[in-house]
């Protein structure tokens, strides 16, 4: 209906101009949603904004406007209420029409981005030699969907994994390994994740406690820095083992990523501190090269730098996250950079952005944009650990999803005494277990914390990924009892008579608006929203009109309508990263 409200802002432009004179071209109309649907479908507001202006009663400026209005093609007569609003009902023809333009149209009317750019979405972001946990999962599910909505509406989106395969850590477990376990060094996969995590764990103990080893794992980093063999060689055995590992979860929710990781920018490092250089930004303080930065200070009200090289000659986050900056805008040649991470980093990204602007390394056609989110939390409130304390590990926490949903529909099946095949009952549990732990994360408003509960989210009711699945299966439901093919229900079908098919299909028209929302805004859970009101709406359509029993032409205009709903839900939900499934 994105379209259909540009049409009626630029009728009521067009009257506001034939009432008052061409001073008044350009007025924004404050055409908006109806805030109640019994006043119709649209208001213009903008009475209520001239009535100084011009002198006169907004009653009498919404009326002058009214006269001047011509929306017959699209709406009943305008109608003036209250204070001054125009009221702008839409005409059921008009919506029979609309509904039978996208039947035919797989992106069911929803156009694609006038200018198509080169985006990036920068999510995810493991550390190799650790385990992907609950920290990785918001960034993991925001950004795919991210992406996937920018792809549809036809942008060109690198979706790149920023890994954690540099530095020091590096040097402290090679050192460790070569002490303890020297075949992790030369031998593929001689230690499993698990394992690897566990001496990751204790090298950093001996690290922070002993000198004598702080120095050898130095050493390490600067024979990997130099390029030595045998440290190289290590290094490369370290990193895809946990890729192997990261690819297991990214396959289980059907991630698709482009690995670029720190240690790609590493050459670009030294070229950064000196073009910041010879910007005039660099200041040494303390041995340490940095940029002062505008409208931060430490707790003593002292300005805050941006350190870019330590005072040992080593670099930082910021210079890698500025050397990959440039690259994307110079090598990439991308016009918006999307940086998916946790609220936490809201200050360091504000920090290398300045930098980077002060620089001049911006252009002005380039948008950088952190997208920030909330904790994951557990039902007590805090931090989502598991019982002994530990950071709960993503693989257990999707692995359990998928086992209560498989333990919900073996107890469902029980109860309707219904018989399906084990191939069947494990493929729908890890649809449904993988989709809730998705939904869950992606219905809250990013910027939110919000409370992890497994019975919440694989609850059939409520605004849940279940629920939307035992919709779109319900529909699936109709097709198959009546022996129906959607795809030869033909054209111009649509007869809008009953109002919850008249609230369905309004709602239909929706979809456009907010994808194109969802676009600007980078909002998942307004998609989330609207899916959830479009089931509640087909389920109060499905149970007040007959479908297969109603009588010819109604049973052919509900099944499209029900074919709609189905194509609809299945688009959303597929820009959310959900399947959807037939049966359940």
């Amino acid at each position: 209906m994105n379209a259909t409200q540009e049409k009626l802002k630029a009728q009521v432009e067009q009257a506001l101009i034939a009432a008052f004179g061409a001073d008044f071209a350009g007025v924004d109309p404050i055409l908006v949603p109806a805030s109640n649907p019994k006043f119709g479908d649209y208001q213009a507001n903008v009475a209520l904004s001239l009535s100084k202006k011009l002198g006169l009663q907004p009653r009498a400026i919404a009326g002058a406007i009214a006269l001047k209005l011509d929306v017959s093609e699209i709406c009943e007569p305008p109608e003036i209420a209250g204070p001054g609003f125009i009221n702008l009902k839409l005409k059921t023809a008009y919506l029979e029409a609309q509904l039978n333009a996208i039947q035919a149209d797989p992106r069911l009317g929803v156009p694609a981005a006038k200018t198509p750019k080169r985006e990036i979405v920068d999510f995810s972001s493991p550390n190799i030699a650790k385990e992907m946990h609950v920290g990785h999962l918001r960034s993991t599910i925001i950004g795919d969907s991210i992406a996937r909505i920018l792809e549809f509406q036809g942008h060109d989106v690198l979706r790149l994994n920023h890994i954690g395969d540099w530095g020091t850590q590096f040097g402290m477990l090679i050192a460790y390994l070569r002490e303890v376990y020297p075949d992790a060094l030369t031998t593929a996969n001689a230690l499993d994740i698990g394992d690897l995590v566990s001496f990751y764990r204790k090298a950093k103990l001996r690290f922070d406690t002993d000198e004598a080893f702080q120095e050898t794992a130095r050493q390490e980093v600067v024979r990997l820095q130099a390029g030595a063999e045998d440290t190289l060689h290590a290094w490369k055995l370290l990193c895809e083992q946990s890729r192997q590992e990261f690819q297991i979860i990214y396959e289980l929710l059907d991630i698709k990523l482009t690995e670029r990781g720190e240690s790609f920018y590493n050459p670009l490092l030294s070229g950064v501190v000196e073009d910041l250089d010879k910007s005039g930004l660099l200041v040494e303080n303390q041995g340490a090269k940095c940029v002062f930065l505008e409208g931060f200070t430490n707790r003593e009200g002292e300005p805050l730098p941006l350190i870019v090289q330590k005072s040992d000659g080593g670099y930082n986050y910021a210079t890698t996250d500025l050397a990959s900056l440039r690259y994307r805008i110079q090598q990439d040649r991308a016009k918006r950079i999307i940086y998916v991470t946790d609220a936490g980093q809201g200050n360091h990204f504000a920090q290398f952005f300045q930098v980077a602007r002060k620089a001049g390394w911006i252009p002005n056609d380039v948008e950088l944009v952190h997208v920030p989110f909330g904790l994951v939390l557990g039902e007590d409130g805090k931090k989502f650990k598991t019982r002994s304390g530990d950071t709960v590990r993503l693989r257990d926490l999707l692995d359990e999803a998928v086992s209560r949903a498989h333990a919900d529909l073996k107890t469902r099946l029980q109860k309707e005494e219904r018989q399906e095949t084990e191939e069947f009952i494990n493929e729908v549990a890890r649809v449904v277990g993988i989709s809730a732990v998705k939904y869950a994360d992606l219905s809250q408003n990013r910027t939110s914390n919000y409370i992890f509960s497994y019975d919440k989210m694989l609850d059939l009711k409520g605004n849940t990924a279940p629920y939307m699945l035992y919709v779109s299966a319900r529909i699936h439901g109709i097709s198959r009892k009546g022996d129906i093919n959607f795809k030869e229900l033909g054209n111009n079908a649509v007869l809008l008579q009953h109002e919850t098919e008249l609230a369905l299909a309004k709602y239909l028209l929706q979809l456009d608006e907010v994808i194109s929302s969802v676009e600007q805004d980078l909002l998942p859970n307004r998609l989330c929203e609207y899916l959830f009101e479009l089931s509640q709406k087909f389920n109060q359509f499905y149970d007040r009109c007959p479908i297969l029993q109603a009588e010819e032409p109604q049973r052919t205009s509900r099944l499209v309508l029900c074919d709609l709903t189905a194509r609809t839900l299945k688009l959303g939900l597929s820009l959310l990263g959900i399947q959807v499934l037939e049966r359940m």
